[in-house]
């Protein structure tokens, strides 16, 4: 298979298009005033042609933030492309829509992925898919696009998940998950008083969550807003760990950028070397697939202030290069198969 990558700064989308052809699935990633224009034109240049959409930053080499990105696979793709509406209600509704397009694909978990782009209740919708995609294992690598909207095949949705069904036909496909943070200090907490509908979490180990964020790390209310670079939360999901992103102070409480549940297990985390981190995760890339076609990914929000705050960013981009034909998108949450997770990097290999 190729995958293709065309952008504009500026936001034209011909520009971004340019020396794209014969495309058989294609990911846009657009500005917020644009959006809807640039799901339209596509639309018209490649009529049929699977599409999802979001609104969203992209790269390859460099980042495109505020323009226009296109993603594209081709030569020896099988591709579905489709939606589930009501993510914040009822997003099983629609489920019979993901089971066609997956028995449309074909494949197994040996070489077909899904990639979604989601405008909202990420912990829900994962769950949902995971329904269809646990009967045969296939993979999934997301994330979280900005303002509610997501566009299938040359329509915008609201509250709703645009997914893609990507089968290669000429090798393996596997998932990836990069975690630069490890444990910090032996504290266990206990998660309590927390809102799950709107991401807050208000007690650990039944002590006001900021006062033992603050007493722990001896920040102010102003200084958590920014701490979460270096000490996010981790959820404890078996083998693995969820970071768990602060978005701001809630009173007593804190304001996350994931779900939290009464009696979640938490951990604190903090930064570890992301630079030798992210070499191993290319190296084990690049073990496991001796030849690759093409790498997906999907960067955290997060982790592209915190590399671009380091001047790591480009660094990183060139990087990831060195594997091959790599592009992705800056998500406000990433997508792990069944997982939610934050200030993470997910990624699909193609062989």
């Amino acid at each position: 298979m190729k995958q293709s990558f065309g952008m504009s700064q500026s936001g034209n989308l011909k520009e971004a298009l340019r020396g794209l052809h014969s495309p058989q699935f294609i990911m846009l990633l657009s500005n917020q005033p644009q959006f809807e224009e640039h799901v339209k034109e596509l639309e018209r240049c490649f009529p049929g042609v699977p599409s999802i959409g979001c609104i969203g930053m992209s790269y390859q080499t460099q980042v495109v933030e505020n323009g226009v990105g296109v993603i594209a696979f081709s030569d020896g793709v099988k591709a579905a492309a489709g939606v589930l509406e009501d993510v914040t209600t009822m997003p099983v509704k629609y489920i019979h829509r993901l089971e066609r397009d997956v028995q449309a694909v074909g494949g197994s978990r040996q070489d077909t992925v899904c990639i979604d782009f989601c405008a909202g209740n990420d912990a829900c919708v994962l769950t949902t898919i995971n329904t269809v995609l646990q009967r045969t294992g296939i993979p999934l690598v997301g994330g979280t696009g900005d303002q509610g909207r997501v566009s299938v095949n040359g329509r915008v949705y609201e509250n709703a998940v645009a997914y893609g069904m990507v089968r290669n036909l000429n090798g393996r496909v596997k998932t990836y998950k990069e975690n630069i943070y490890h444990q910090y200090g032996n504290y266990r907490f206990i998660a309590s008083n927390t809102d799950r509908a709107n991401y807050i979490l208000g007690s650990l180990n039944g002590k006001p969550a900021k006062q033992v964020y603050e007493s722990i790390l001896h920040v102010t209310d102003q200084e958590i807003l920014t701490r979460t670079f270096q000490n996010p939360f981790g959820k404890i999901n078996g083998d693995d760990t969820c970071i768990i992103s602060i978005k701001e102070v809630h009173g007593n409480a804190l304001a996350c950028f994931r779900q939290v549940n009464d009696s979640d297990v938490l951990i604190l985390l903090e930064l570890g070397d992301y630079q030798a981190i992210t070499k191993n995760t290319i190296q084990q890339i690049c073990r496991d697939f001796p030849r690759r076609s093409a790498i997906f990914s999907v960067n955290c929000l997060f982790r592209y202030k915190l590399f671009s705050e380091r001047n790591y960013m480009q660094t990183y981009l060139r990087e990831m290069s060195a594997l091959g034909s790599h592009a992705g998108f800056v998500g406000y949450g990433e997508h792990y198969n069944n997982r939610f997770v934050n200030q993470s990097m997910t990624c699909v290999v193609f062989e």
